[in-house]
């Protein structure tokens, strides 16, 4: 019987927070933008340029913090990591080793019905790199600065993940509680939530951890889940095989499914650590804490609860409308313009999702407003338009957000409510199907909806199919 082996697994989190500008800067933080244009000497390292810290950082910082169920570190202060990388434009990142300033959290996470914690080792705020991009034609390497000086927060978690599921779980929680409090928008692809993945393995029932490697360059779901796997499968051969796990740091290359060594872990001793001379410590006092705690939103979690009393939709809609901020916005933002819950939530479910599969698009990327998806409601509502005129003109909105009264106006939709037009399309509609007549007078119910079918034709779409359908029943 082979040896059974358990993963142990724990996350650094790098996020990149949604200020403005820069953490010690004025520039701006904007993703793209021409190389080097939202640059200036203190994000470049220029020497004699001072830093001086961004309030809204801290303040995000703590508001994920809270949370999380972390502690606040009500005195805390920036310290110099110092390493030489020509990304690096000081030869030195500001990061916080000595007080972080959140320590001691926990999230909720849930796999295959199971609950579980994981805990949170510590927050600490930091400024990130720059980026160097590798020219294979001229064989050089170019450096970009914009991204040098965003703010960052890393969350290091305990080593309490075992396996990929529940890594996955953990990430999908931290990104829904950050994008709830807007402190950033997460996209993995853009790098803005970046997770290198600590793992090492050990047979089941050992109270020793195995020797652990770090794996990088992770910017999807899919890619970590990849990873994790690869990983734990290659040190279990190393050590099935007696070979050491050596201590380094990996990269991941997910075309390839590969990863491959990139150095030896260094130890905080390495970056000789010191508390950073140019910047003052930072005291969160009393009545910031509280202001902060204070602007807190209504996390995914509160939002189910209360969905379920105040609007009694089914849990499979309040599921899915929860695990999106934007969503949950656009839901209760129409409904606050006087649409009814159970029919906004059909329209996001039904006809939102199938446009954002159509589209490719995920929630964030949706741009309508809840004022256009009202004002379409109540159109429907007020037989304006009917149910398939509705759906063309939601397309409209979904990809130009149009304004509905006037595009159905402009285009002629609008229901006719003409009823001697609509007498004389039923009267013809009878004269002209003698079999269907027939079949329905014979019992044949479904007889009736030939009959409508003519009608609508024959009134271009744009009549109400319940006022069709009760006429043409007079008339029979």
């Amino acid at each position: 019987m082979g040896k059974t082996y358990e993963t142990v697994i724990g996350l650094e989190v790098h996020v990149e927070l949604a200020t403005k500008t820069k953490i010690f800067c004025g520039c701006s933080t904007e993703f793209g933008g021409a190389p080097n244009t939202h640059t200036c000497p203190v994000c470049t390292g220029m020497p004699g340029s001072l830093p001086v810290l961004n309030k809204g950082v801290v303040e995000k910082a703590v508001a994920v913090g809270l949370a999380t169920n972390c502690t606040i570190t009500r005195n805390c202060k920036f310290d110099r990591k110092n390493y030489f990388y020509p990304d690096n434009p000081q030869n030195y990142q500001i990061s916080q080793l000595y007080y972080p300033i959140c320590r001691d959290g926990k999230v909720e996470i849930e796999v295959d019905g199971k609950k579980k914690y994981v805990r949170i080792h510590e927050i600490h705020m930091e400024e990130d790199a720059g980026k160097l991009v590798h020219d294979p034609y001229t064989d050089s390497s170019l450096v970009d600065f914009n991204r040098s000086g965003v703010p960052l927060i890393e969350i290091v978690s305990e080593p309490d993940m075992r396996s990929a599921e529940e890594v996955i779980a953990y990430l999908e929680k931290l990104r829904l509680i950050i994008q709830y409090l807007g402190a950033s928008d997460c996209k993995l692809n853009e790098g803005s939530m970046r997770a290198d993945v600590n793992l090492s393995v050990r047979e089941v029932g050992s109270e020793e951890f195995g020797t652990r490697t770090e794996t990088k360059n992770l910017n999807s779901f899919k890619a970590i889940a990849r990873a994790i796997e690869n990983e734990r499968e290659r040190q279990i051969d190393l050590i099935e095989s007696g070979e050491p796990v050596i201590q380094e740091t990996r990269r991941w290359d997910d075309t390839k499914e590969y990863s491959y060594a990139m150095r030896s872990k260094e130890d905080a001793q390495d970056y000789r650590y010191f508390p950073d001379p140019d910047l003052v410590p930072i005291h969160i006092s009393d009545e910031w804490l509280k202001e902060i705690r204070n602007n807190q939103p209504e996390f995914r979690d509160e939002k189910r609860i209360r969905y379920k009393e105040e609007y009694q939709i089914p849990d499979y809609d309040i599921d899915i409308i929860t695990n999106s901020k934007k969503l949950a916005d656009i839901f209760e933002e129409t409904i606050a313009l006087g649409a009814q819950p159970k029919k906004v939530s059909n329209w996001l479910m039904v006809e939102t999702m199938r446009l954002m599969k159509e589209h490719q698009i995920d929630a964030d990327g949706l741009s309508f407003s809840a004022k256009n998806l009202a004002s379409l409601i109540k159109m429907t509502d007020d037989k304006k338009i009917n149910g398939s005129v509705a759906k063309e003109v939601f397309e409209k909105i979904f990809t130009e957000d149009i304004e509905p009264e006037a595009y159905v106006k402009e285009h002629g939709l609008a229901t006719v409510n003409d009823e001697g037009a609509l007498r004389t399309a039923c009267e013809e509609a009878v004269a002209n199907n003698p079999k269907a007549v027939e079949d329905y007078r014979g019992g044949k119910e479904k007889a009736l909806g030939a009959l409508v079918g003519q009608v609508m034709k024959a009134m271009k779409g744009k009549a109400d199919p319940a006022s069709v359908n009760k006429m043409l029943r007079e008339l029979l």
